[in-house]
């Protein structure tokens, strides 16, 4: 998609980039200080509602809070989906402060500890066991505490989502048990661990909607196989996720409804009668939130060497490690980036815009079309920046100060 675009969608008010409904300026000033993150509460609520519309009645969703876990955003999401997704303790607690109940909130990832393990059966949260170990540390902490734990199996399938920005799924992994080691985990389990379902995650940031589907339908069939070992019904049925956004230019956007055309199918025939006490979830986290936020930075400087003219700001890659190009990018290519409050029509220039980090890595944005005029003062909007920013970045290094973020 192209900057032009992703510019239409949070609109203008003809000078400046509007952020949920505020002109950028404004929004700096109620805020206080560059650089921050902003996240436009309507435009997740217009995703929410998108997949409401278009998936089948009987899916689940369920946000990933890994993707942003800003206590905030996390707390109206809260009130939008069905389910949370945490990957560790202290996404935890800050999932058990909203308003879904403790069993709506599963608990995945290969290095849980026996104290988180622990905490997650005494709140009543479901733990996915991604190794035998767990599952075994999940039945001590029930026999310890006098309570029944609700276990879900991760489980990593034969096969992998082919496409995606990273695979999670099939071969060596270590996230959860091999589909063929299940049957011998669950036979060994006792009568204080209740084990609702499985969770297969294959892999995430797709764009290929025949690819997801047909990992979906993969899915269903490697979970058909196993649940006749479950002790009883299966009830929980995380199918993954994997929907991705689109973040270069060359990216197209997921055609959303070619995937849940099959997957109603799928859900409301097949499994509506194989399985029919299941509860299907699509879990998903940048899909849900990745497009409603945006980074923003002030230039501080602006100079020319050697025939390149650069805009230098006050933020830079310990906030945007995806957005230089050092986080899954095997080819670096440019986010969607403007000066946001220069969107005014008029002359332009080339500029690439770098961080103020002492080093070369710390690019936002490599030979881009700026406004003629961009200069100190100006504020540089990174877009696509609502999943994967501030969390997924090295703020600690060289000891600059971590940007605020507000849910607008």
């Amino acid at each position: 998609m192209r900057t032009e675009e992703h510019v239409e969608v949070f609109g203008t008010d003809g000078s400046e980039l509007m952020v949920g409904g505020v002109p950028l300026s404004l929004l700096a000033e109620r805020v206080g200080s560059t650089p921050f993150f902003a996240y436009d509460r309507a435009q997740i609520d217009a995703r929410v509602d998108l997949l409401r519309t278009l998936m089948p009645d009987r899916v689940r969703l369920s946000y990933a809070m890994k993707a942003n876990p800003m206590p905030a955003l996390v707390q109206h999401l809260a009130t939008r989906v069905d389910r949370l997704d945490v990957a560790s303790a202290g996404e935890m607690f800050h999932a058990l402060d909203t308003v879904l109940p403790a069993d709506r909130i599963s608990f995945a990832g290969p290095g849980k500890t026996v104290a988180e393990i622990r905490r997650a059966v005494a709140s009543g949260v479901i733990v996915e066991a991604e190794s035998p170990r767990q599952l075994a540390e999940a039945q001590h902490a029930a026999e310890d505490l006098g309570v029944e734990a609700q276990v879900a199996i991760r489980v990593n399938p034969d096969f992998a989502l082919k496409g995606s920005g990273m695979r999670m799924g099939g071969g060596p992994q270590q996230f959860g048990i091999d589909a063929e080691q299940v049957p011998a985990a669950i036979s060994g389990v006792g009568d204080s661990v209740r084990i609702v379902g499985f969770h297969v995650f294959a892999g995430s940031q797709n764009l290929d909607a025949a690819l997801l589907v047909e990992a979906q339908h993969g899915t269903v069939e490697l979970i058909s196989r196993l649940a006749d070992a479950l002790p009883g019904p299966l009830r929980y049925l995380n199918l993954g996720g994997g929907f991705g956004i689109p973040y270069t230019e060359r990216d197209r956007p997921l055609d959303l409804g070619a995937v849940a055309a099959p997957l109603a199918e799928l859900v409301d025939g097949f499994l509506a009668e194989r399985f029919p006490e299941a509860e299907p979830v699509i879990e998903l986290g940048r899909f849900l939130v990745g497009e409603c936020g945006v980074y923003v930075t002030r230039v501080v400087d602006r100079k020319s060497s050697r025939g390149r003219d650069y805009l230098v700001v006050d933020g830079g890659m310990h906030h945007q490690l995806a957005a230089s190009g050092n986080f899954g990018q095997a080819i670096r290519r440019n986010y969607p980036v403007a000066v946001g409050s220069r969107l005014g029509r008029g002359p332009t220039r080339t500029a690439s815009v770098v961080g103020c980090l002492c080093t070369p890595l710390d690019l936002l944005a490599d030979q881009v079309e700026v406004p003629a005029g961009a200069d100190v003062g100006d504020l540089v909007v990174v877009f696509q920046q609502g999943a994967y920013g501030l969390t997924a970045s090295p703020t600690a290094f060289l000891g600059h100060p971590a940007p605020t973020e507000v849910l607008v």
